[in-house]
């Protein structure tokens, strides 16, 4: 774990906030508002060492932006191809992975398990 920063605990902290799946860019806008001096590449380095300590998911659509989450529960994700909206998912794929771990006789650290299409409102 790497020393107390007062700018990854403020982008962790604005994260933690909203359920959106926010991008660099939105939680960048938002952590200036208190750290008005901060840059987009200081809030990149931090979300960066934050997904590597797990202590944020960083994902990825194929719409061109990673997004991040600030709930590490286990859950998996929707995503949206037509709004671009991202839900969360109440699905813990730990049985899952047993049961493909015990087949392949593999072990599976970690796994991700998202799932894209439309949503209610663009069906």
């Amino acid at each position: 774990m790497k020393n107390f920063s007062r700018q990854r605990e403020a982008v962790k902290k604005v994260l933690c906030s909203t359920k959106t799946h926010p991008t660099a860019a939105w939680i960048y806008e938002n952590v200036r508002k208190e750290l008005p001096n901060i840059s987009l590449g200081t809030v990149y380095r931090n979300l960066n060492v934050l997904s590597e300590e797990r202590s944020i998911k960083k994902l990825s659509f194929g719409d061109g932006n990673e997004h991040f989450d600030g709930d590490i529960s286990p859950h998996s994700h929707f995503y949206c191809e037509c709004c671009g909206k991202i839900y969360d998912i109440a699905f813990d794929a730990t049985e899952l992975c047993k049961e493909i771990a015990d087949s392949a006789k593999v072990n599976i650290t970690s796994a991700a398990c998202n799932f894209s299409g439309k949503c209610s409102q663009c069906q």
